[in-house]
């Protein structure tokens, strides 16, 4: 009998620090409303002091777990998306693994902003090829301290949280078909320049604040963000059977709304069909899908049944898809 990855729990977690448009105005050159306008977003929420991404991955991961009703000793696995971790070493999947009592193998993807996808790709790969029968899939991100507060063209976009799935092994497919890619010669349009072994931290690179999100190809990223994620959704439809009109609800990266708007005109999905979240989140990075997917779930948007279509887009350039049937009744 075929082996599916199908979601058994969904969760998610914002940290309490909300953060509105209004305070950028005294740090860089702009405005609440040019914001809006650009990017769709009012405010986002920067972790307090204290805490840490393994933190607001911990809350995400109990929430996805509670609705599944498994306890966190029964998980086999844990793979967690982020370029935010709480240390370079060990992963930051490892420190979950200790916060919730587990002892299985847990591990990190770093895609950036297409982390999610990457991750539930590996997640069901474990599933169906039978290495694990129930894996915790997480995004989670602390970006606010990885921010320069004097970039206009990064500061303004980013915000913390973390969101939480649990795959289960099942008879029939509920991950149904993923697709991947990357471009690796768009690479220096977004990164972090130091840290690494190619410029490792030395008293220039504090400096300079090259330890920060820079993004010095951001119309580069606008376009090829649009063009990847709808090219990735055609292809992930095309090769499971489906078309665009098939899908209940697209669930893009909650990037920049201009963008999202974009793809689903791209793909002739309605609005009533998209979920655009990023007006009280911002730019959550891997943890962006998850977030969006839960909010949808516990506010009606997602039902038993439904094909739901996930997709992403970061640095690297990374992009990926995947399409979902869903399998969880509406929230208690």
């Amino acid at each position: 009998m075929t082996r599916h990855a199908t979601v058994a729990g969904v969760g998610s977690f914002l940290p309490d620090g909300r953060t509105p448009n209004a305070y950028f105005e005294s740090l860089v050159d702009t405005s609440d409303e040019w914001i809006i306008e650009r990017t769709g977003i009012r405010a986002r929420n920067f972790t307090p002091e204290g805490m840490v991404t393994s933190d607001l991955a911990v809350e995400a991961a109990k929430a996805a777990l509670d609705v599944a009703s498994i306890s966190a000793e029964h998980v086999d696995l844990v793979v967690c998306a982020t370029f935010s971790g709480d240390t370079p070493i060990p992963s930051t999947a490892v420190w979950i693994q200790r916060k919730l009592g587990m002892t299985c193998p847990a591990f990190d993807v770093n895609a950036a902003c297409a982390g999610f996808s990457y991750a539930m790709s590996t997640a069901t790969a474990f599933v169906e090829s039978g290495a694990a029968d129930t894996v915790l899939v997480i995004g989670a991100e602390v970006l606010s301290r990885f921010l320069d507060m004097t970039d206009r063209t990064t500061c303004i976009l980013f915000g913390d949280g973390a969101g939480a799935l649990v795959l289960r092994a099942g008879d029939a497919p509920g991950v149904i078909n993923s697709v991947l890619g990357a471009d690796g010669t768009t690479a220096e349009v977004l990164l972090i320049p130091a840290g690494g072994s190619a410029l490792p931290t030395s008293a220039e690179t504090l400096s300079a604040r090259d330890h920060s999100l820079r993004m010095p190809g951001g119309r580069e990223v606008f376009k090829r963000a649009v063009v990847e994620m709808a090219g990735a959704c055609r292809e992930l439809l095309e090769k499971s059977g489906y078309t665009a009109d098939d899908v209940n609800l697209l669930i893009p990266h909650q990037a920049n709304a201009r963008i999202m708007v974009a793809v689903a005109e791209r793909l002739g999905i309605d609005g009533e069909r998209a979920v655009i979240d990023v007006e009280e989140v911002g730019n959550t990075s891997a943890a962006s899908i998850p977030i969006a997917l839960d909010r949808a779930w516990r506010t009606g948007r997602v039902h038993d049944g439904d094909l739901v279509l996930l997709t992403s887009f970061g640095a690297g350039l990374a992009w990926g898809a995947n399409l979902v049937r869903w399998t969880l009744p509406e929230p208690a």
